[in-house]
C-alpha cells in the first residue's frame, strides 16, 4: 500500500506539473538495451497552448487584441504522412491552425499488410492525432470531418462530420482560412473495372486491413466445414491479388507465410488446397524497383509456390469468378476466387476532382502544384502528399531569362565562366540540368558546352543564345514525377512546416535562389525530394533493400534492417515499443489468428 500511494503521488506531481514530466522507456532487445528519454513542454491553457482572453488591459489604454496581433487562420486537411509530418515540425505559434480529418489518428500504412495476417495488431501502429497536438507549443484544435468542398475565392472551406451528432443542422459547417494546407491523399483507382467496388478489398486504411484478417480467417473456418467438396474449399482457399506493387507483394509474401508458419498447424486437413495468385498487367512485378530485386521477387515466388501471372490484365470480377485477359495474344479466361485484394493504383478523391474543375486543372490526374508546394494560381493554397504533383518549369520555357541573367556585362553572348557561375542557381531551380549532367556523365558544364560546340571548344569560348538553347535542349527531357510514396509526402510535410516556421523572417529576406523572371530571390529554397531507399519484404524473413548509391541487398540480413528502420519511423515512442513488442511476441508465440 506505501508503495501504490508513493506511485499515485508521483504520477500526481506529473500531471501537476508537466515541465517535470519525464518519460524513460527502456526495451531489451537481442541481448541490448535501448533507452529514450523525452522531457515535455510547459504549457498552459488547453492543447498546450497560451489562452485567448477576451478582457481589455490597461497597457497606455489599448486593449489587448490591440497588443497582442490577431493569428492567421492555418487549416489543415488530412492526418496522413504529409499532414503529420508538417504537425510535428510546425512550431510557429503565430499561427492558429485548425485540422480538418474523417480520422482522428495517424496510420503508419507501410505495415498495414502485417496486420492482414496478425504479424502486428492494428492499434499498434495508430497515433492518435491529438497525442501529438497536445505536445505542440502552438494553437490547434482538430475537428474530425469530411471536408466537401473548398471555396477560394471567399476563402472557406465546407465540411461535414463523420460522427453522428443526433441534431440536425450541426452536421455541415464552413471553415475560414488564410492558408490553406490539402494532404487529404488518394483513393484506390479501379479503373472502372467491372465488379471491383462490389467484389475486392482494398489495402488503403486499418479498416481494410481488419476486414482483410476476418475474411482470411473466416475463409479457412468455412472451407473446414464437413459439407463442402474439395472443388468448393479450392474456391474459398484461393487468394487473388491484383497489381504486383509493393503492396500486393508484400501482402502476398505475408499470406504465404501466415499459412505455412501458423495456418497449417490450425487448419491441417485444407492446408494443401490453398492457392496465391498475383496477377501484374505489366511484364514485371516492382517495377520501380531494380532489376535484381525484381529478378530475385520472381524466382523466390515461384519457388515458394506463388503463382505469378504477369502481362495479365483483369477484365472484370463477379462474385465467383475473376477475368483476365493475357496482354499480347488476348487471351481471356475466368477464374474461380475465394477472396481478391485490389491493389493497382490511386486516383484523386472526389473532394479533389471537383477543386481541379474549379480551377481549370480538370484534366489532370493530381492537383498541380509549383516547387514550393503551391497549388498554381494561389499564393496561399498548398498541396502535398499523393493528392497533388509538382509541375516543374522547363527550363526552355525561361531560356531567354535565363541567358540574361547569366550574361552579367549585357554582351550578348555568355562565356564558360559566366554560365558556370549561373550553374547552381540554375541546378536548383531546374533541377532536370543537374540530373541531365550526372546521366549523361558529364563532370561540369563545360563539358555539356563542349559538346554543343565541338571538340575543338575551349573555356575562353563564348555562347550566343542560340547556342546556348542548344547546349540545355536535352534537360527537360529528364523531367520525371515524384512517385505516391510515403517517404515523399512525409518529407514534402517537413519542408512545408519549415516554411511556415519561418515565413516571417524570409518575408523581409529572401533565401532561395534568384527570380529569372523579374527580379529579386524566391523567398524560400524550391522542395527537393532525397531518395532515402526502399525496402520490399518477400516473405521467409527475407527482404530486399534498394539504398541510395545504387546499394542492393537481399536476405536475411535486409530483414533486420527493414525491422530497424520500421521501429525507428513510427511517430511516437508508444508505437515504437507496440510494434517493436508484437515483432517479438510473433517469433514467440506466432501470428494472432483469432480473426478479430
Amino acid at each position: 500500500m506505501r508503495n501504490f500511494n508513493f506511485f499515485r503521488r508521483l504520477s500526481t506531481a506529473f500531471n501537476d506539473y508537466p515541465s517535470l514530466s519525464k518519460i524513460i522507456v527502456v526495451s531489451t532487445i537481442s541481448g541490448g538495451s535501448l533507452v529514450a528519454y523525452a522531457e515535455a513542454k510547459t504549457y498552459s491553457g488547453s492543447h498546450g497552448h497560451i489562452a485567448h482572453a477576451d478582457a481589455t488591459a490597461s497597457d497606455g489604454g489599448h486593449t489587448l487584441s490591440e497588443v497582442i496581433p490577431k493569428k492567421k487562420k492555418l487549416v489543415l486537411l488530412g492526418t496522413g504522412w504529409a499532414g503529420m509530418s508538417f504537425l510535428k515540425n510546425l512550431n510557429n505559434p503565430t499561427y492558429e491552425v485548425e485540422i480538418v480529418s474523417p480520422r482522428n489518428f495517424f496510420v503508419f500504412t507501410p505495415l498495414l499488410p502485417s496486420v492482414t495476417c496478425g504479424k502486428v495488431e492494428a492499434r499498434s501502429i495508430a497515433e492518435p492525432i491529438r497525442n501529438i497536438i497536445i505536445k505542440k507549443n502552438v494553437d490547434i484544435s482538430f475537428s474530425e470531418a469530411e471536408c466537401i468542398k473548398i471555396d477560394p475565392q471567399n476563402k472557406k472551406i465546407y465540411c461535414r462530420a463523420t460522427i453522428d451528432s443526433h441534431s440536425k443542422g450541426e452536421e455541415e459547417f464552413a471553415v475560414d482560412y488564410d492558408y490553406l494546407i490539402i494532404a487529404v491523399g488518394a483513393q484506390v483507382n479501379t479503373f472502372n473495372t467491372p465488379g471491383v467496388m462490389e467484389n475486392c478489398h482494398f489495402l488503403k486504411e486499418i479498416d481494410d486491413a481488419q476486414k482483410i484478417r476476418k475474411n482470411v480467417i473466416d475463409s479457412f473456418e468455412k472451407a473446414s466445414l464437413p459439407s463442402l467438396s474439395d472443388e468448393e474449399r479450392k474456391k474459398i482457399l484461393h487468394f487473388v491479388i491484383v497489381g504486383g506493387g509493393p503492396t500486393g507483394v508484400e501482402f502476398a509474401a505475408e499470406l504465404h507465410d501466415f499459412v505455412n508458419e501458423d495456418v497449417v498447424k490450425l487448419y491441417p486437413k485444407v492446408k494443401d488446397l490453398v492457392k496465391i495468385t498475383l496477377l501484374e498487367a505489366t511484364d514485371h512485378i516492382l517495377n520501380m524497383f531494380d532489376k535484381r530485386i525484381t529478378n530475385f521477387a520472381e524466382n523466390k515466388f515461384g519457388r515458394d509456390g506463388i503463382d505469378v501471372k504477369l502481362g495479365s490484365m483483369v477484365t472484370g470480377i463477379n462474385e465467383n469468378e475473376i477475368s483476365t485477359k493475357a496482354r499480347g495474344n488476348g487471351k481471356t479466361s475466368s477464374t474461380p476466387y475465394g477472396m481478391v485484394l485490389w491493389s493497382t493504383g490511386i486516383g484523386p478523391r472526389p473532394l479533389i476532382k471537383e477543386f481541379m474543375k474549379q480551377i481549370g486543372q480538370g484534366n489532370r490526374r493530381a492537383l498541380a502544384t509549383d516547387e514550393w508546394l503551391r497549388v498554381e494560381g494561389f499564393d496561399n493554397i498548398y498541396a502535398l502528399g499523393d493528392c497533388a504533383t509538382i509541375n516543374q518549369r522547363k527550363v526552355m520555357e525561361d531560356i531567354a531569362e535565363i541567358f540574361k541573367k547569366a550574361d552579367k556585362d549585357n554582351s550578348g553572348t555568355l562565356t564558360v565562366k559566366e554560365f558556370q557561375e549561373t550553374l547552381d542557381d540554375i541546378c536548383e531551380r531546374y533541377p532536370q540540368v543537374e540530373l541531365y549532367l550526372k546521366n549523361k556523365q558529364k563532370r561540369n558544364i563545360v563539358d555539356l558546352v563542349k559538346e554543343a560546340k565541338g571538340d575543338a571548344a575551349r573555356e575562353s569560348m563564348e555562347l550566343n543564345i542560340e547556342e546556348f538553347k542548344a547546349a540545355l535542349s536535352e534537360v527537360d527531357s529528364q523531367m520525371k514525377n515524384l512517385p505516391a510514396t510515403a517517404q515523399v509526402a512525409n518529407q514534402q510535410g517537413a519542408y512545408l512546416a519549415k516554411c511556415f516556421n519561418r515565413m516571417e523572417e524570409c518575408e523581409k529576406n529572401p533565401e532561395g535562389p534568384p527570380r529569372f523572371r523579374g527580379t529579386g530571390h524566391h523567398r524560400f529554397h524550391p522542395f527537393r525530394y532525397r531518395h532515402l531507399g526502399q525496402f520490399a519484404p518477400l516473405g521467409g524473413e527475407q527482404t530486399a533493400a534498394e539504398l541510395p548509391g545504387d546499394w542492393v541487398s537481399i536476405g536475411h540480413s535486409s530483414q533486420w534492417l527493414w525491422y530497424s528502420v520500421y521501429a525507428s519511423k513510427q511517430v511516437s515512442w508508444r508505437t515504437r515499443a507496440l510494434v517493436v513488442s508484437d515483432w517479438l511476441r510473433r517469433f514467440i508465440f506466432g501470428r494472432d489468428t483469432s480473426g478479430i
